[in-house]
């Protein structure tokens, strides 16, 4: 499997790769992944950023997120705290 591959509108992350940006064991992803520990979200691109995916992850106030292009490939990815949200 690639690293990424897209999925009919959605895409397919492998699970060693969200392992390496949170510093967790790859079987420990799958579960947190089921059962809502890390969550997703894809975003389309719009304007200049057209055909471009951003995909988020998110676990324990990290953030993972790739950049794609339409067939999957990594633009660019970053790890970093998230903010925590108030209100």
């Amino acid at each position: 499997m690639k690293v990424v591959e897209r999925d009919g509108d959605g895409f397919i992350v492998d699970a060693a790769l969200l392992s390496r940006a949170f510093g967790l064991p790859v079987a420990d992803v799958r579960q947190m992944m089921r059962d809502g520990r890390i969550t997703s979200r894809c975003e389309a691109g719009v304007d200049a950023d057209a055909g471009r995916r951003r995909l988020t992850f998110l676990h324990d106030g990290r953030t993972f997120r790739l950049t794609v292009d339409g067939a999957g490939k990594i633009l660019r990815q970053s790890t970093f705290v998230a903010p925590r949200r108030t209100g």
